[in-house]
């Protein structure tokens, strides 16, 4: 077993306190990656194609732990980087991908909140983020957490969010706009099923793997049965690969079998860069950019944005 990681104090040069662990990144072996096209060169360092239309594309599982804001914040920056626009809509009130792209989300900040109260509108609450290329974020702040309550007896409180999107949309062509959820199936993340066309589920590659999963697809089939018809499921991504054990290996086999179309031929690997990023106000491709993680996630991106471009969703 692992020994827990050990705090340490700041470096010299003033960086934040993070943990270190054990087990070098390096020692795990390189994700399995997709067959590259022979008609086309290489992704890596090219830019991605464009897709035909804004792709919406909400980050969800109500399972808590799966690498979900993760996965969210460095698809985006691995689409941003490719020459794409990408607006990140943080929709979780612990403000997880505001910070790792970033941006601040002190109490007050104008974000998520409201837009969804109906006081700002999208434009006007969106921040550049520091991360390379065109990568936008709509924050949250613990504001966010009493929206559920506040909007609860509001008409065509699961459409807030939708509404606002397709304002935003009239006037800014974006080329993605991904939306990262609280691990729940409440009203904020009914609000990005609504207002999302595609759905992409991380499921990480440990036991209980398929956990909720079941659920939030009951959810997803009464979303697109009575409020987004548009809705598809397009994307499932492995997260926290560990080749080294046989569980990972038996979880992808079941994961594929289960989801043979939907899921990427790439795998996330179990890395400690993935997880320090985020104390740096970083994404990992910024904080560790020739570490495994992050040419998975570049990988990850390449093939999303390969898809997007051959077909409708």
């Amino acid at each position: 077993m692992t020994a827990p990681p050990t705090e340490v104090s700041s470096s010299a040069a003033g960086g934040p306190r993070r943990a270190l662990y054990d087990e070098p990144e390096e020692g795990l072996p390189p994700p399995p990656e997709p067959e590259p096209d022979p008609a086309e060169p290489p992704v890596s360092g090219q830019w991605l194609p464009k897709p035909d239309a804004t792709r919406v594309i909400v980050v969800a599982n109500q399972k808590g732990g799966v690498g979900k804001t993760t996965t969210a914040v460095n698809l985006a920056a691995a689409l941003a980087a490719g020459n794409l626009s990408v607006l990140v809509v943080d929709l979780d009130p612990q403000g997880n991908a505001s910070t790792a792209l970033g941006i601040e989300h002190e109490p007050g900040t104008a974000g998520t909140y409201d837009v969804l109260m109906g006081e700002h509108t999208i434009a006007q609450d969106a921040q550049r983020s520091p991360e390379p290329g065109e990568l936008w974020v709509l924050p949250s702040t613990v504001d966010l957490a009493g929206s559920e309550i506040e909007l609860v007896n509001t008409p065509g409180r699961e459409r807030r969010l939708a509404l606002a999107l397709d304002e935003f949309m009239e006037s800014n062509e974006m080329d993605y706009i991904i939306i990262d959820c609280p691990p729940s199936l409440g009203l904020l993340t009914l609000n990005a099923l609504v207002a999302a066309r595609e759905l992409l589920i991380p499921i990480q590659c440990e036991y209980y793997a398929l956990e909720g999963v079941a659920q939030l697809i009951n959810t997803i089939n009464l979303v697109t049965g009575e409020l987004n018809d548009n809705l598809v499921l397009s994307t499932v991504l492995l997260t926290m690969f560990d080749a080294r054990t046989r569980l990972a290996g038996q979880i992808v086999d079941e994961v594929r079998e289960y989801f043979p179309e939907q899921t990427l031929p790439v795998v996330i690997p179990r890395s400690v860069r993935i997880s320090e990023a985020p104390s740096y106000g970083q994404t990992v491709l910024s904080y560790s950019p020739d570490s495994a993680g992050a040419k998975a996630y570049q990988n990850a991106a390449a093939e999303i944005a390969r898809r997007g471009s051959k077909e409708t969703l």
